[in-house]
């Protein structure tokens, strides 16, 4: 028997999508009233493909948490120049940056191609990147904030930890990086990271110069796993900070709420990002 649920909210997801899409000038002309501010910058790497995921992400953060000392849209390259302007009028805190800005220095030649060639090693390049004067919170393009993220500030205050991730719900990665099961024990995903200092990188660069063929989708996000394990870093409150596909085939949104911070909503449940939005509760 079909779910109807689930295909009607794939099909609310999309009227609501496109609708969004086609209001982008309008909605980037209305701004997002917060006197709440930030401590830390905000980073994203994302593309012209997810230009309506990123405008609502970051309206969502606005209006849940505050506004950053600065947000930085990384373009992967593919923004067109009105998407670009779209982004700079969105708020006085918007910068965009190239992808080619940020590329580490001092790596060796064949990771350095990964890093700025690559569709994900280029989002790799600008984690790797961080953080530059101070602590700074890297999230995806469809990432939405709740109301739970008024704590975001009190979060890096209680917390020492080099760096903080969001817990992955099962393992997506390039197995080849890893050396033994335990390496794969608590995986971390790359959509929301806090990162406090720098991280030492040498042991994920070293372990990819070992492949005998190319990087593949979550090369990167197997390369950020293994340097936050190893550097000590500590997993967010996954009931807080969530990403979960065990809602996919249903109709609501299961973790929605206002006592959540944020939702990753990665592709299988992309449709409940703007399922959720459509409600009206956390635009």
């Amino acid at each position: 028997m079909p779910n109807f649920g689930y295909h009607l909210a794939r099909a609310k997801g999309a009227w609501f999508r496109r609708l969004y899409h086609a209001r982008l000038e309008t909605i980037v002309r209305r701004p997002v009233s917060t006197n709440a501010a930030l401590p830390f910058e905000v980073f994203s790497y994302s593309g012209e493909e997810m230009l309506p995921e990123q405008i609502a992400s970051i309206r969502s953060l606005l209006r849940s948490a505050g506004r950053p000392q600065q947000f930085t849209v990384v373009s992967d390259g593919t923004h067109s120049e009105r998407s670009l302007e779209l982004l700079r009028h969105l708020d006085p805190c918007i910068r965009v940056s190239a992808a080619s800005d940020w590329q580490p220095q001092n790596t060796p030649s064949a990771a350095a191609s990964y890093l700025a060639n690559h569709p994900t090693g280029k989002q790799l390049a600008v984690i790797m990147s961080l953080p530059m004067n101070g602590p700074v919170l890297y999230v995806d393009s469809d990432v939405l904030f709740f109301p739970g993220a008024r704590t975001l500030p009190s979060l890096l205050e209680q917390n020492d930890a080099p760096a903080l991730y969001l817990s992955d719900c099962r393992l997506s990665a390039d197995e080849r990086l890893y050396r033994d099961e335990e390496e794969k024990r608590n995986p971390v995903n790359t959509g929301v990271l806090f990162l406090s200092r720098e991280i030492d990188w040498s042991q994920s660069i070293a372990r990819l110069l070992e492949l005998e063929s190319e990087p593949n989708f979550f090369t990167n996000q197997t390369m950020t796993h293994l340097a936050m394990i190893a550097a000590g870093a500590l997993p967010l409150d996954a009931a807080k900070f969530v990403l979960q596909l065990d809602d996919q085939f249903e109709f609501a949104d299961r973790y929605a709420g206002p006592d959540l911070v944020l939702r990753h909503y990665v592709n299988p449940v992309r449709h409940k990002f703007w399922a959720t939005l459509a409600r009206g509760g956390y635009q």
